[in-house]
């Protein structure tokens, strides 16, 4: 069953006469093509010109969408050969947060995300994306991995921000997100983030402070989710359409601000219409980074460090001159 969100209704009533219309057509003698294909084209039409005019709070919904391509769907697709990695050698496993080696496109990387899950069992084992202590020590375990074997490093963002929780606490959970940041911006291999849903807070640049940072269309990144925000300002989560509109949390906003280095168009209706295009296209988009990254005349690990943390800590500045 596919979930709509609630702007989405009017294709979904639209999308439930195509269905009610081919069960007729199979349970009789009766040819619907016609009135079928008018209705795929009215959905077409829908489908464009409601996400060409999305609002910030509902790229948000978008972000958060229940079927949208997680990590586990990126990996299927576009790696071979993933040998997942568990531990982080100091206190244990963390599930919100997978990574191993793999080929990605005949090349061997260090590939490492957020893990939301796909369904009620697998979000509560995951813990809906937001990683513990040991699950940003992994991701500095991996990337010292990556940098002692000169692998590039791929990272998938898409968490609400890392558990915030007693325990997570006590086991430092501050530290590890500070020195995952710090272990991105010293590692002497070429680092790719992509934003594939919800980037939130410190749980997400942990992992994404990175040589370049790629966005997916509809995904968000923001250092407060906007129900935090509308509660601290107006003391009421009901105002998270007004507080998504002032964090400027769209990757067009990101993009202009110089925040993010590139946009990948969705698919028509989001990623979560279509899997495997949307797969695709990120692929795509690492693919020709990469190649930027590692081709000829691409800079040192030397070179590379100094010119990704100029690049963070220029954020914010004014232009020279």
């Amino acid at each position: 069953m596919r979930t709509f969100l609630d702007f989405e209704r009017p294709i979904a009533d639209v999308e439930g006469k195509i269905k009610e219309l081919r069960a007729l057509a199979q349970d009789g003698d009766i040819n619907l093509a016609d009135d079928i294909a008018r209705l795929e084209t009215k959905v077409d039409r829908l489908l464009r010109t409601t996400y060409d005019r999305l609002t910030p709070v509902q790229k948000v919904e978008v972000a958060r969408h229940p079927s949208r391509p997680r990590f586990a769907d990126y990996a299927d697709r576009l790696l071979s050969e993933f040998v997942p990695l568990a531990g982080d050698r100091l206190f244990g496993e963390d599930s919100a947060l997978v990574g191993g080696i793999g080929r990605f496109r005949g090349r061997t990387v260090v590939a490492m995300g957020h893990e939301k899950g796909s369904d009620t069992d697998s979000r509560v084992r995951s813990n809906f994306g937001m990683a513990k202590p040991e699950g940003y020590r992994k991701a500095q375990r991996l990337m010292r991995l990556a940098e002692r074997f000169a692998l590039p490093i791929v990272s998938f963002v898409d968490t609400p921000g890392a558990y915030p929780g007693v325990a997570s606490e006590e086991r430092g959970q501050a530290e590890a997100i500070a020195r995952s940041i710090d272990t991105c911006l010293q590692v002497r291999v070429p680092l790719i983030a992509v934003v594939i849903g919800e980037g939130g807070s410190g749980g997400a640049i942990a992992i994404a402070a990175a040589d370049r940072v790629i966005m997916l269309e509809h995904a968000v990144y923001s250092v407060i989710s906007p129900e935090g925000c509308a509660s601290i300002l107006w003391r009421s989560a009901q105002q998270n359409a007004e507080a998504a509109t002032a964090l400027r949390l769209t990757a067009q906003d990101l993009r202009a601000f110089g925040l993010i280095d590139r946009i990948v168009e969705e698919p028509i209706g989001g990623a979560h219409r279509q899997c495997e295009e949307a797969c695709r296209r990120v692929g795509d988009a690492i693919a020709a980074v990469l190649d930027d990254l590692t081709g000829d005349g691409a800079p040192d690990g030397v070179a590379l460090v100094a010119e990704r943390r100029q690049k963070f800590l220029g954020m914010g500045r004014p232009a020279a001159g």
